[in-house]
């Protein structure tokens, strides 16, 4: 038995895998329920991101197609930060291949009306021409369009486009009610009322997420590459190392995404939100949302009637906040994100830490999705403490070091102050999520979850495996520049997506929605009433305000 072993107080199983006492005993209590069906219900939901790109591979110029719907109003076509930046977004649903349909038509959809342009495959951007080749989105002139618009461009002012352009995968998923109110039975916690339980049982699963995230990114990170056009100073970093002329390399990243090149921001840095408890989180939110911060106070809110950013505070609003996962509930009109989970409490968690995998067509598969909810599933019911300040230095060291070096060989990540091998520490868990799946696979056709788990491990074991090896790999045996390779890939994964049959009842509704979106987007441009500057002043004045119920403890 390790060390790691005794110090939970553990037990091995036949397998070999070692499993906390706790751990081991809840799961032999789930699997009765398990075969009820009271795990079978988890609800999930796709976003997915993708650049328009034109014929050669560059970012498309172009409107946003007003075929495909307003951006403003349409509930599953709009844009994230650019004009040229699709984001697709799937209803809730229960079967993971219901929202990879959903997802796949609305390519097929988008395919039929995008002409000869191309949606770019992969998380980092196609090449670029300095930072106004990215386009920002323009959601018309009602006040709500006109902020999301102003909010756009303070992200512009702050950290420029480049950055903005960078696309993703963002995973939903909330677990079933009975499950709630099963976990609470067992831990002796009836007297809490339900959302408070619910809420905090979820930041557990959240700290638990924070400390394993690595390995999601070790196994699903798809961007060891850029165009060196996303560096437009010339200034090669030290982690980088040319490929061709066109093209930098990290030998062992898993994720530049995911790297301080991508998604990251030394001003955030000094939030420290480490997921302790919900009111920790919103209470810290709330004074990034209202704390001004001098160097964006430089910048300048207003030129005359130029808004140049919402206003000068650490964040112009909370969704400026990068994080690799984040408590969600769905706000009311009048309400932010934070006041909705300080109102009625956490609903469902988002995932925001996955690349694209060009080699998937969609950017994301079913062996992937049912990885993530086995592993989200083992999250919530390993034991999770809080999290200390210094703790979260350390999981923020690990996460940059297998983002950096991840593929490396004589990587060490730290675990209780003790060096561990990313191969070593990921088979453990990969070993107690297999017990997970067993109770995700109770009721299911054939073993999915154990399946998605096993096919892991062989790319613990030969990192060549992963998605950033694998597209490495590509680029060195074929010479490709980056871009090349990507747009190779665009073009194959175009034909066949043109190609292949739209569901006609889908086709209908996707029809539908896009007059409607068009119509709803009037209707809120002419009902307007206040000028942009008193809409946000209130926007704001609501935004301070506590939501929390009298009596009621977050």
């Amino acid at each position: 038995m390790t060390s790691e072993a005794r110090r939970l107080g553990a037990v091995t199983t036949s397998r070999g895998v070692i499993l906390s006492d706790s751990f081991a005993t809840l799961i032999e209590r789930l699997a009765g329920p398990a075969r009820r069906g009271e795990f079978s219900r988890l609800r999930r939901g796709l976003e997915k991101e993708g650049l328009r790109v034109d014929r050669d591979g560059r970012v498309a110029q172009t409107p946003h197609p007003r075929a495909l719907g307003s951006k403003l109003t349409h509930p599953h076509i709009t844009t994230d930060y650019s004009e040229a930046l699709l984001e697709y977004i799937t209803p809730v649903t229960c079967r993971p291949a219901d929202a990879l349909e959903f997802l796949g038509d609305l390519h097929r959809f988008s395919y039929r009306l995008l002409g000869d342009e191309l949606i770019w495959p992969a998380s980092m951007p196609a090449r670029l021409d300095g930072n106004d080749s990215i386009p920002i989105a323009d959601y018309g002139p009602s006040n709500v369009g006109t902020m999301k618009r102003v909010y756009r461009q303070g992200l512009d002012v702050r950290y420029g486009r480049i950055m903005q352009a960078i696309a993703g995968v963002h995973y939903n998923v909330s677990l079933p009610d009975d499950l709630w109110t099963l976990l609470r039975g067992i831990d002796g916690a009836e007297a809490t009322p339900l959302d408070d339980y619910r809420s905090a049982r979820y930041f557990g699963l959240i700290r638990n997420f924070r400390r394993h995230s690595w390995l999601l990114l070790y196994l699903f990170g798809a961007s060891p590459a850029i165009d060196r056009s996303f560096l437009p100073d010339g200034e090669i970093p030290d982690k980088l190392e040319p490929h061709g002329e066109q093209t930098l390399v990290s030998r062992y990243a898993t994720s530049l995404r995911m790297s301080d090149l991508g998604y990251q921001n030394k001003v955030q840095e000094q939030l420290k939100i480490c997921f302790n408890s919900l009111s920790n989180y919103v209470n810290t939110l709330r004074h990034a949302i209202s704390t001004p911060w001098p160097a964006y106070e430089a910048l300048g809110v207003r030129e005359g009637e130029e808004w140049r950013q919402l206003n000068a505070n650490i964040l112009q609003i909370e969704n400026e906040y990068y994080s690799d996962i984040r408590p969600k509930r769905v706000a009311r009109h009048d309400e932010t994100p934070s006041q909705a989970l300080e109102a009625r409490g956490v609903e469902y968690i988002e995932v925001r830490c996955l690349d694209l995998d060009p080699l998937a067509t969609l950017g994301v598969d079913e062996a992937q999705i049912r990885f993530l909810d086995t592993f989200v599933m083992w999250c919530l019911l390993a034991e999770s403490p809080w999290i200390p300040d210094a703790e979260c230095d350390t999981l923020d060291d690990n996460r940059r070091r297998v983002v950096e070096r991840g593929r490396d060989p004589a990587l060490r990540l730290c675990r209780h102050g003790e060096p561990v091998s990313v191969a070593e520490w990921g088979e453990e868990i990969l070993g107690e999520m297999a017990r997970v799946a067993e109770l995700l696979d109770a009721l299911e056709e054939g073993s999915p979850h154990a399946e998605a788990v096993a096919a892991m491990a062989p790319r613990l074991a030969d990192p060549s495996l992963t998605p950033s090896g694998r597209l490495l790999a590509r680029l060195e045996e074929t010479g490709e520049e980056f871009s090349e390779a990507m747009l190779a890939i665009a073009r194959e994964q175009a034909a066949r997506l043109r190609e292949e049959p739209l569901d006609p009842a889908r086709a209908a509704l996707f029809d539908e929605l896009v007059g409607t979106s068009h119509d709803q987007q009037a209707q809120i441009e002419a009902g307007d009433r206040v000028p942009f500057a008193d809409f946000l002043a209130d926007y704001f004045a609501r935004a301070r305000e506590t939501r929390i119920a009298d009596g009621v403890s977050r």
